[in-house]
């Protein structure tokens, strides 16, 4: 889990530069002086008191804490610290480094310390459908998602001008049936050496192996949810025909095994026999709006700790 990506600021055009729960007095810190610290180990006594005497000893604020156990004999240990420190930006490599000698290699741990002025290199990948997208940008533009936005990949022409209203670059790779592989291959040139982060914003395209391997925990997708689970084309027809009740969204993280990664967030909206096919349409997509923008937001500001085929939020 150590991130040894580069320290210095990155800037994301529209984006806030911010830091929120500092204890400087208008609430939002410095420059360069907070990082969050995740880590995950076996429960044992004294993990908290190793941690917190560490970050004492550089004279360090914790200014947020939460912590999980799974169980508190033989279970898992989870942590996220926020921590405040003057001219951590110069200090963070010797931390890191002092970290894992003297507190993670004695209690087994995996861990990061990520600095809380650097956002996130985030690609987004969609197709036709507009809403999930739409909800990113927006959000990012107004400052509420800390991240820089490098830019939105499409296999579809059609919502390019909405893109690039926002000033950032669109990327057009059509995916032909007898040309996936060569697809592909662009896609993983666009996002080479420069992606923290990629986005399915009603993505149509399936990924393969090779891409989600290369970006384990950090790739999310978002799709409708039904009970009970329409799958396959035209989801909505179906459900409107089974009468359901509850429709919703998930936001979860890709892997190899087709919409079976871990569940960042997930949401429902009651409906009833007065609500039509397009009333469903539109309600759905309000949720996925809600539930992605949640799901993304959690994952930049480092609250998502992943366990196998589950995660700790920390909200």
């Amino acid at each position: 889990m150590m991130d040894s990506r580069n320290t210095g600021a990155a800037a994301g055009s529209g984006a806030a530069d911010s830091e929120n729960g500092s204890p400087s007095g208008n609430g939002t810190a410095p420059k360069g002086t907070t990082a969050r610290l995740l880590v995950t180990c076996s429960d044992r006594p004294g993990i908290v008191a190793a941690v917190s005497g560490f970050l004492l000893a550089y004279g360090a604020n914790i200014i947020h804490s939460d912590q999980h156990s799974s169980d508190p004999k033989g279970g898992r240990f989870f942590l996220r610290q926020e921590f405040y420190l003057d001219r951590l930006e110069y200090l963070l490599d010797d931390i890191r480094r002092n970290f894992a000698e003297t507190v993670a290699e004695r209690f087994g741990m995996d861990w990061q310390i990520n600095p809380g002025w650097v956002h996130k290199r985030t690609a987004i990948l969609v197709s036709k459908f507009d809403h999930a997208l739409m909800e990113v940008l927006w959000r990012w533009k107004q400052g509420e998602l800390p991240m820089e936005i490098t830019r939105v990949i499409s296999n579809h022409e059609d919502l390019r001008a909405e893109v690039e209203t926002f000033g950032v670059p669109f990327v057009h790779i059509p995916v032909a049936p007898e040309g996936k592989a060569e697809a592909e291959a662009r896609l993983l040139a666009e996002l080479e050496g420069g992606t923290d982060l990629i986005l399915l914003a009603r993505y149509m395209q399936i990924l393969s192996g090779e891409v989600v391997d290369r970006y384990p925990g950090r790739i999310i997708n978002i799709h409708h949810s039904f009970l009970p689970a329409f799958v396959g084309a035209d989801p909505y027809r179906r459900a409107a025909q089974r009468g359901v009740k509850l429709i919703g969204a998930t936001a979860h993280y890709v892997t190899e095994t087709l919409d079976e990664g871990p569940i960042i967030e997930q949401d429902v909206i009651r409906v009833s026999h007065r609500n039509r096919l397009g009333d469903l349409k539109v309600l759905g997509r309000d949720i996925e709006r809600q539930v992605f923008a949640r799901a993304v937001k959690w994952h930049l500001e480092d609250r998502v700790i992943v366990d196998g085929n589950k995660t700790i939020v920390f909200v």
